[in-house]
Parts: C-alpha cells; sequence; structure tokens
C-alpha cells in the first residue's frame, strides 16, 4: 500500500509558467501610463487595485484586466484615451491565448507519477480559463479530477478531501505558493511538498514553516518528486 491515496498539483508556475506573463503584462501597462506617473508609484497602485478587487473578480487574467483598466482610469483622472483602453483589452485577450510553456521536467514527472498514484489538479482562477490551460497543456489525461476553486483556504481543501473520502494523512499537495498550496494542507495534517518558482506575487508571499516541520518537503524542482515519494514509500516499508 503506497503512502498518499492522492497526490495534487497546483496549476500555474507548479506545471507550467504563469506570473512571468502578468509581470510582462504589467511592465506594457506602467509604459503605457508612463507620462502620467513614475513605474513605482502605477505599480503600487495596481496591486492595491488587485487586492481590492479579488472580492468581487476574483483571480486570474480578467480580473487583472479589469483591475488595469480601474487603475488606468483612476491615474489619468478620466483622461485615458479609448484606444489606451483597447490596448489593455488586447492584452488579456493575449494572455488568455498564449501558448503553455511547461516547467522543466513537468512532462517527464507527471506520466511518471500517474503510472503509481491517482493525480488530481486543485488550481484557483477564472474557470475558463483554468480548463483551457489543462487541456492545451497536454496533461490532462493523466489526472483523475481537476478542481478549480475561487480560494484556496484550509475550509476549500477540507471541502475537497471530503468529496473524494480521502484523509488528509494520505495526501500530498505540490505547489509553489506557501500561502496558497502548503499552508493550509499542513494545517489539515497533510503533507506538501514546496517547489519555489522563479518569482513570486507580492499577494502569495508568506513565511516558511518551522524547521522540522511534519509532512513540509521542499524541492529544486518536480523532476526531485519521484525521488521523493521513493524515499518515504522505503521509510514506511
Amino acid at each position: 500500500m503506497s503512502t498518499f491515496d492522492v497526490i495534487a498539483f497546483d496549476a500555474d508556475d507548479t506545471l507550467w509558467h504563469n506570473e512571468r506573463f502578468y509581470l510582462d503584462a504589467q511592465n506594457r501597462f506602467t509604459q503605457l501610463l508612463s507620462h502620467y506617473h513614475k513605474p513605482e508609484w502605477i505599480n503600487e497602485r495596481l496591486y492595491q487595485t488587485e487586492i481590492r478587487n479579488l472580492q468581487h473578480f476574483g483571480y486570474g487574467i480578467k480580473a487583472f484586466a479589469l483591475s488595469m483598466i480601474e487603475t488606468a482610469v483612476e491615474l489619468t483622472e478620466g483622461r485615458i484615451s479609448g484606444q489606451d483602453i483597447q490596448t489593455l483589452i488586447d492584452l488579456a485577450k493575449e494572455m488568455l491565448s498564449i501558448e503553455i510553456q511547461l516547467l522543466d521536467h513537468v512532462e517527464n514527472a507527471i506520466p511518471r507519477l500517474a503510472s503509481k498514484y491517482k493525480l488530481m489538479v486543485i488550481t484557483k482562477g477564472d474557470l475558463l480559463d483554468q480548463e483551457t490551460k489543462v487541456a492545451r497543456s497536454g496533461l490532462g489525461q493523466y489526472f483523475h479530477h481537476v478542481e478549480i476553486v475561487s480560494q484556496k483556504t484550509r475550509e476549500s481543501y477540507e471541502r475537497i478531501l471530503k468529496r473524494y473520502l480521502i484523509a488528509p494523512e494520505r495526501f500530498l499537495m505540490v505547489g509553489n505558493s506557501l500561502r496558497s498550496d502548503i499552508l493550509p494542507i499542513l494545517e489539515l495534517g497533510g503533507h506538501a511538498a514546496y517547489i519555489p518558482y522563479e518569482t513570486t506575487w507580492l499577494h502569495e508571499v508568506a513565511d516558511m514553516p518551522p524547521d522540522g516541520q511534519a509532512g513540509f518537503y521542499k524541492l529544486g524542482h518536480v523532476g526531485q518528486l519521484p525521488v521523493l515519494l521513493e524515499e518515504l514509500e522505503h521509510k514506511k516499508n
């Protein structure tokens, strides 16, 4: 009997690149407004707008686009042109259609893991966008379930575990966000493998678990996950 009944993966910046495209879009946004304000001020106001709008629009590219438009209207005191608004809309459409770029080692690691374990995706964001990403990634066939949630909290994970009759101690979550992927699972008594991405959105930043935290593992890349699992299986036996 294996150590885990289910291994779940975050999607964005765990299986494929995502944040780098937001950063590129944000740079283009600041360039668009550069004759109104300094980039640092524009970025700060955009972030404040994004956080304020989470309760209304949630996460994802569409929410990001609406926050860019709102910030642009505010920072220009309504003087932004219709042409510039269209530029922001086109930027969002470009982000939604960008080619899926898998992270290193994902293409080999996921099929290998799927041959031994039941795999799941748990991601947050816009339903249509996340569904199409999974489909376009070419990885969909390896996952038994795909759960797209509005928030990743202890309560949302608890609901998913109850729905699929998974005991927390037999569940492993793999992700790049301490706040969303790791800490809630550890609170439930589950296991979590943290794989840092090249950059982290400020809203997702959190403190590392204390040294010796039970069930917590930190990896350099997803290609190290099969080795970790083999070691855990060996210890169990």
